[in-house]
């Protein structure tokens, strides 16, 4: 395994990269058995995409398995589209109080993501805000939210500006539904992926500010800090940490990504894994808390 990226994938030269901290991660992947390929199903054999970025330096440190690995994201590419839609509203395209109607065939859940969170299911004919939305779709990973969001946004536009900012691959390709329900030229295009590399680097540029601009990156954050899945990644680190992330799952796959912040080791990881839910879980706690301690190590703990 080797931190190293394909062609076409570089890797941003504001990173440094060490071959004691990319050795670190791999023992960890490997200790936690995550380091194999798995099946997928109608995917195939697949294998993890893990990212790391040490923010305690001057200057961040980057390691990570199969790194520029492409896999399905889940509901992790709902951070793109919120992206995009807080860059719009920045531009003064519109406002995040503007009303919006939702309409068949976007409310595509039938339960909640969280089932104890209160707000009820969109349905065909709500009006609600574009903000409510936002909040729906990174908090409870809201699925009808999100494809009222992509309508909102454009595919195009959310591509145009992952291309700026050198995402290729990552691009935002499905709304939350069956394809025989997608619009015209989307019911046969390639299923959204993504890479640890692209998501990581992501969170990097909202904990710089740099995401489009320090409004959009900070408006990002918090709705990122107010995620409502706490299931995965953030079950490997300490109560009194902050977790800025987004995750996700579906079928065979399940992944989380953020920024870890506990006032004094900061860091962003990045794991996608093709490994179901409830499989994965313990791994993912284990993997965590790993890191973690790998970070009280390497900075004083």
């Amino acid at each position: 395994m080797s931190a190293q990226v394909a062609p076409g994938n570089k890797i941003p030269d504001y990173y440094a990269q060490k071959k004691s901290f990319n050795d670190a991660l791999q023992k960890i992947v490997h200790d936690v058995n995550l380091d194999g390929t798995y099946d997928a199903g109608d995917d195939g054999m697949e294998k993890i995409s893990f990212a790391v970025i040490d923010l305690n330096g001057r200057k961040p440190v980057l390691g990570g398995v199969n790194m520029d690995h492409f896999i399905y994201p889940a509901s992790v590419y709902k951070m793109y589209v919120a992206m995009e839609i807080l860059k719009q509203v920045s531009d003064g395209e519109y406002s995040l109080y503007q009303s919006y109607v939702v309409h068949e065939p976007n409310d595509v859940d039938r339960t909640s993501e969280i089932s104890w969170d209160p707000r009820p299911l969109l349905r065909d004919g709500d009006t609600v805000t574009v903000d409510y939305l936002l909040d729906l779709m990174i908090t409870r990973s809201d699925n009808s939210a999100a494809n009222c969001m992509i309508d909102i946004a454009g595919r195009k536009n959310i591509n145009q500006t992952m291309h700026e900012n050198g995402w290729y691959g990552s691009e935002v390709t499905r709304k939350f539904l069956s394809r025989k329900l997608e619009d015209p030229g989307y019911d046969t295009i390639r299923s959204t992926v993504t890479s640890a590399l692209h998501a990581a680097d992501f969170m990097y540029k909202i904990y710089k500010n740099q995401l489009i601009n320090p409004w959009v990156s900070q408006q990002l954050k918090v709705l990122l800090g107010r995620q409502l899945d706490t299931t995965k990644l953030s079950t490997g680190l300490p109560t009194n940490t902050m977790f800025y992330h987004k995750s996700g799952w579906w079928s065979y796959f399940t992944n989380d990504v953020g920024i870890v912040d506990d006032g004094r080791i900061r860091y962003i990881i990045a794991l996608f894994s093709p490994i179901t839910e409830d499989d994965v879980r313990p791994r993912f706690k284990e993997l965590s808390k790993k890191v973690y301690e790998l970070m009280q190590d390497l900075h004083g703990k």
